[in-house]
This record gives C-alpha cells, sequence and structure tokens, in this order.
C-alpha cells in the first residue's frame, strides 16, 4: 500500500474522531473509510504510537475511540489539536512569504506552535511533507519594506498622509508625491499600497519596492464613503486596474479545458460553441497584463471584442514574428 494512501486514511481517522462528541467504533470508521476492521486497528495504534492521544470508552455494549481535546503541553491560546496541525502544516504555504517584513514574525509563530505539539506527533506530521508541496516561490526583495509597511500601517491607522520619493521604472524616473494611504496589499509576490495621489489626482497603486523615501505628515484625510477597496481592485486582471472593458476572447478546443479549470476573473463567464472552442467573457481594465496572459496562449486564443485589443495584440504579434525573421 502506498505511504501516501495511509497517511490519507489516518489523517481522515483523526478528523473522524475530533469531530465525534461520544467516540467511534472501528465498524463505522472501517465502513467509512472503506477499508477492514483489522485495517482501522493498525492505524489507531499507529497514531497511538506517534503521540495522539487515544483512548477507548465501553458504551451501551460497544467499545469507542476517542481523541482528547487536549495535548502534551497546552498553547496561551485555546487551539483545538486540529487547528495546531492545520497552523503546522501551513508553514510550506506561507513560503511564499520568505524574505518580506513578516518572515521572522512567523518563523517565531510556528516555533510555538511546534512547542506545543509532541515530538512524537510532530515526526508523524513531518511524514505528511513527502508528500505535500509548495510550488510558488518566496517574495525576492526585501530592501526597506519593513520600514515601509511600518510607517504605511501608522498613516492608515491615523489617517494621515504620506510624503514620497516614488521611482517609476517605464520613466526612469523619480518623482515626489502626496499620497492617501489606503490600504497595504501583498500579491503574487509582491507588496503593494493603495492610495490616493494628488499628484496624478487618482486612486493609484505602489510597489513598496521603488519606494525611495517615505514619511509621514500631520496632514488628515478621510477614505472617500462610495470608495470600495474590493470594487476596485476587482477590474484589473492582475495588479493593474482602470475603466473596465468588455472583452471576449475565443480559445480553441484544444486549449479549452485549460481555461475551464480555473477562474481567472470574478466576472468570466464562458460559453461552449458548437465545434468545442471557448468563448471567455470578462469584464476588465485593458492593461498590460491581460494582454501578456492573452498572447501566453499563442495562436489558441484569438481576441473577438473589442478591436483595439485585438489591433494592440497583433501589432505586438507581429513584432514578435519580426524578431524571428
Amino acid at each position: 500500500m502506498a505511504r501516501g494512501d495511509q497517511l490519507s486514511r489516518q489523517w481522515k481517522i483523526i478528523q473522524r474522531l475530533l469531530a465525534a462528541t461520544r467516540g467511534v467504533g472501528v465498524s463505522d470508521l472501517a465502513r467509512d473509510l472503506g477499508c477492514h476492521s483489522r485495517t482501522v486497528y493498525r492505524d489507531l495504534e499507529a497514531l497511538q504510537a506517534a503521540g495522539f492521544p487515544l483512548y477507548t470508552d465501553w458504551v451501551d455494549g460497544k467499545n469507542l475511540w476517542s481523541i482528547l481535546d487536549s495535548v502534551k503541553r497546552q498553547p496561551p491560546l485555546p487551539l483545538h489539536q486540529m487547528e495546531l496541525m492545520a497552523l503546522y502544516f501551513s508553514r510550506n504555504v506561507l513560503k511564499t512569504l520568505k524574505n518580506t517584513p513578516f518572515a521572522s514574525a512567523l518563523q517565531t509563530l510556528f516555533e510555538k506552535i511546534v512547542a506545543t505539539i509532541p515530538e512524537d506527533t510532530r515526526a508523524y506530521l513531518d511524514s505528511f511533507e513527502e508528500t505535500f508541496t509548495v510550488g510558488q516561490a518566496p517574495y525576492g526583495r526585501q530592501k526597506e519594506v519593513a520600514r515601509w509597511i511600518d510607517i504605511l500601517n501608522t498613516a492608515i491607522l491615523n489617517r494621515r498622509l504620506v510624503e514620497m520619493t516614488y521611482y517609476t521604472i517605464s520613466r526612469d524616473h523619480q518623482t515626489r508625491r502626496s499620497v492617501a494611504p489606503y490600504k497595504i496589499w501583498f500579491f503574487k509576490g509582491f507588496i503593494y499600497m493603495v492610495g490616493f495621489c494628488h499628484l496624478r489626482q487618482d486612486v493609484r497603486i505602489f510597489t513598496l519596492d521603488r519606494i525611495k523615501e517615505l514619511a509621514v505628515t500631520d496632514e488628515a484625510y478621510d477614505i472617500p464613503a462610495e470608495f470600495n477597496i474590493e470594487d476596485f481592485m476587482s477590474t484589473g486582471f492582475g495588479v493593474f486596474v482602470g475603466p473596465p472593458e468588455k472583452v471576449k476572447i475565443l480559445f480553441k478546443p484544444a486549449i479549452g479545458n485549460y481555461i475551464r479549470e480555473k477562474k481567472w476573473h470574478a466576472t468570466q463567464l464562458l460559453t461552449t460553441r458548437d465545434d468545442g472552442s471557448l468563448q471567455f467573457e470578462v469584464e476588465v481594465a485593458i492593461t498590460a497584463e491581460l494582454k501578456n496572459w492573452i498572447m501566453g496562449w499563442g495562436a489558441a486564443a484569438v481576441v473577438l471584442q473589442p478591436q483595439s485589443l485585438a489591433d494592440s495584440i497583433c501589432k505586438e504579434a507581429r513584432g514578435v514574428a519580426e524578431n524571428y525573421a
């Protein structure tokens, strides 16, 4: 039997015992898991050997298995054992925050979590890492970001404008700006600040890595009552936002299934045509991120609407072809 199957079954047993109010019989566990009672007994013995506090009670002529809600050392917070284990596993998911200002705080948090889990149980949980990994690359830039986050937190909490010097890559130029910071946002490996820029007289998104100088001022600001951060971010196909437009893209049958299996945007509408091709409709801003995403599918994607987007991608495609001519 594969080690992954055994771990999966034992994990289900733990969840079943934690959810039970008066214990669970071996025959019931075997029925739920679709295996023999002898297999369940072996799994229960393995869990006990790993340090899980399992015990049995004779109830109404039946031997019921249960698990204690406590562990060897209780944490200061009233965390359930399953919550502790979930936090322990989440350290893999949070690898994407490596090198961010949050990394050191997360490290001490997990050290405290580890201290509450018995050593034998911890070794058992570590075995799950043989079948579970996280592929997202960690955050790669540190610089002054930790300082900027502290300053922006102070400004946001006290509703104070910030003065900053900001570097714009596209123009290779630094500008001095007064900004009302609304939110700090972590997205796809970068940390951003969303706020109203007085220089541009609009709500803009700034990458914290490109801030050269930052200071809180004494000038107060209010976030407009009609402004909603979720609505603002929803117009983009990634980080960049703008006025939304209806976009229609036709994907050839060979690539349609890849598009169907993921939610690309909250407004997307998918329609399968008679020839098996897939029509993808979405209400988003026309940004470089959207164009790059469409071009990433190569000849399998054709923009139907708007014509301006189709012309822009056609021009870009010609440029790519000329590079290889």
